[in-house]
């Protein structure tokens, strides 16, 4: 193969690329599900520390970040619970692939949550053991928070819980 062809080729391969990331983008992703589709994909009961707590359907959120890449997370009925677990767990998240929440990378699969007094994202494995801890942000211009959702960002989708929010994007 000739020099010039290899150049041929290397624009043509990135054409491709830029045209790949052209079309997820015009397909809308993220997508932040609604009605069926988000009962569709949100679990009616959450698994946590040798406990399964009920959704709390209407404090649920779910977000499309690509084809087959999805975050979901709901509060939790922690009613049950002990103080010290409804202390620091609020509801669960699941992404069925690698994410970045906030400014930390975070695995597929599915976890506990809680928003802190103290201004951060705390992030539990289903046995309770804490894995991450990162920032949260506090939208003080948000009309009409909710207790939890979700909503387009440019980066991403951002996770709300009341006016305070976590970034979450494909890692």
């Amino acid at each position: 193969m000739s020099r010039s062809s290899h150049i041929g080729f290397g624009l043509a391969a990135l054409t491709l690329l830029v045209g790949f990331h052209s079309i997820s983008q015009a397909q809308g992703y993220p997508a932040i599900l609604t009605g069926a589709d988000l009962q569709r994909v949100v679990p009616s009961s959450f698994y946590f520390e040798g406990q399964a707590g009920p959704t709390q359907m209407r404090n649920s959120a779910a977000a499309r970040l690509a084809v087959k890449s999805f975050v979901i997370a709901a509060l939790v009925d922690t009613s049950g619970y002990s103080s010290d677990v409804r202390g620091r767990y609020e509801g669960f998240l699941i992404t069925d692939t690698p994410i970045k929440l906030g400014s930390t990378d975070l695995g597929t699969g599915a976890y506990g949550f809680g928003f802190s007094s103290d201004g951060k994202v705390n992030i539990y494995d289903v046995g309770g053991k804490q894995i991450l801890s990162t920032e949260s942000t506090k939208d003080e211009g948000l009309k009409g928070a909710r207790p939890l959702m979700m909503t387009k960002a440019a980066d991403g989708v951002r996770l709300y819980r009341g006016k305070s929010y976590v970034s979450v994007a494909l890692k």
